[in-house]
């Protein structure tokens, strides 16, 4: 019900602003608009049959994963921390690894693997659900946690500073990471409170604290090392830890005596199917997305923001930085370009360029995943996971203004 009236709003405040620039004469205004919806709608499609291919090889493999134990083993292993932050769940039921491993791979940076490994998660999630067209609790946690957007190595992130000619490119890692952090514990926190999870409990704090003591941790490495090193390590561990997910299940498979060729198979084609599934989901909200900046409607809400803040006698100089904020819970390519335009206009390591790197890797993009995620069990009804998320959205980018003030104003 939400994302039905989010999705009304979008067209409707576009169509208004859209005609306010018509009546002032700017007579293009309507053909980009109509331009941007068939290359929202393409660009979904083009995203949907991209995800294919990745969706049916881990698929595939987490099959294996389940046909060997494997799974199983490690949701065991977990089953002390997730039966707390999610209770709805069986002690030890599989998709606890499922959880895992999407988590696994949202923190080490690996988008590709992270959305199909999530995918399987969420249909697991589903087979638990009592109403198939409405989230449950524990649906609305993983959405949350992964619209935060924990990643310890933000690559992407440094690439393009290192593309720009920023000095330093790896200046805004400890930025990101503590921001990435705060969103994620802030998170956990607001989702709790709505679903009346007790916090204090010694597995979520040992936890939670256990998180802070590895990102203090990275924190002190990525500054004993420079920028090649760091980027060479991070890339190199990302990678090697992937590849080894996939021999280990492998060997799994292999060491119970299952067909792990048939079991790869089967979980493949089960890839093509949710692929297929999430096209319409796609095409709805990011043509929504693609209207609303075509109109320009994300420009006046920035440059009416920043004449707030002058008015009020506040700092605006991070307002010129607030488009990649805006933009990444709506889509991450916009927010990605909305970074690199900042970037290119105000230098890479302006104040501005910095900022808008930490928004970037700050949160995760909230709207694209509910519609994904949701989109591929046919869930219609999302509670509260749309405010959830939009408000972990908000504490990450207030701990990236916070943080960015700190390091380099």
């Amino acid at each position: 019900m939400v994302l039905n009236y989010i999705w009304i709003t979008f067209f409707f405040v576009a169509f208004l602003i859209a005609l306010v620039q018509l009546i002032m004469g700017n007579t293009d205004i309507f053909p980009a608009i109509m331009s941007s919806t068939f290359d929202s709608a393409k660009t979904a499609f083009e995203i949907s049959i991209g995800l294919t291919g990745v969706l049916s090889l881990w698929m595939g493999v987490m099959k294996i994963g389940e046909r060997s134990g494997l799974v199983d083993r490690m949701a065991r292993w977990l089953s002390p921390l997730m039966v707390r932050l999610f209770p709805e769940i069986p002690a030890g039921h599989p998709v606890f690894g499922h959880i895992f491993m999407n988590f696994s791979a949202n923190m080490l940076g690996l988008d590709n693997a992270a959305t199909p490994l999530g995918l399987k998660a969420m249909e697991g999630l589903q087979e638990l659900n009592q109403k198939k067209d409405t989230a449950t609790n524990a649906m609305i946690m993983f959405l949350v946690l992964n619209t935060s957007g924990l990643t310890l190595i933000p690559v992407g992130v440094l690439v393009y500073r290192a593309q720009l000619g920023a000095a330093q490119p790896t200046d805004v890692f400890i930025p990101i990471l503590i921001a990435t952090t705060i969103a994620t514990l802030s998170g956990i926190i607001i989702t709790s409170l709505y679903q009346r999870i007790n916090l204090m409990n010694r597995a979520i704090l040992c936890t939670m604290l256990g998180l802070c003591l590895l990102v203090s941790g990275i924190i002190w490495m990525g500054t004993q090392v420079d920028r090649e090193t760091m980027n060479t390590w991070s890339t190199v561990v990302a990678n090697v830890i992937l590849f080894s997910i996939i021999v280990a299940f492998i060997l799994s498979g292999v060491r119970r005596h299952i067909n792990v060729y048939d079991a790869f198979i089967e979980g493949a084609k089960g890839g093509f199917d949710t692929a297929v599934r999430i096209i319409p989901y796609l095409v709805a909200i990011l043509v929504a997305i693609g209207v609303f900046r075509a109109s320009g409607a994300m420009t006046f809400i920035v440059d009416g923001l920043g004449r707030i803040v002058e008015w009020c006698g506040g700092n605006a100089d991070y307002v010129a930085a607030m488009p990649t904020a805006l933009m990444k819970p709506l889509s991450g390519s916009g927010a990605r370009g909305m970074m690199v335009d900042a970037m290119q206009t105000y230098g890479a390591d302006s104040f501005i360029g910095r900022l808008s790197c930490i928004f970037q890797g700050a949160t995760d993009t909230t709207f694209y995943i509910l519609a994904v995620y949701f989109g591929s069990v046919g869930v219609r009804h999302t509670r509260h996971a749309v405010t959830a998320g939009l408000l972990t959205d908000l504490c990450g980018i207030i701990a990236a203004m916070v943080i960015a003030y700190i390091f380099f104003a």
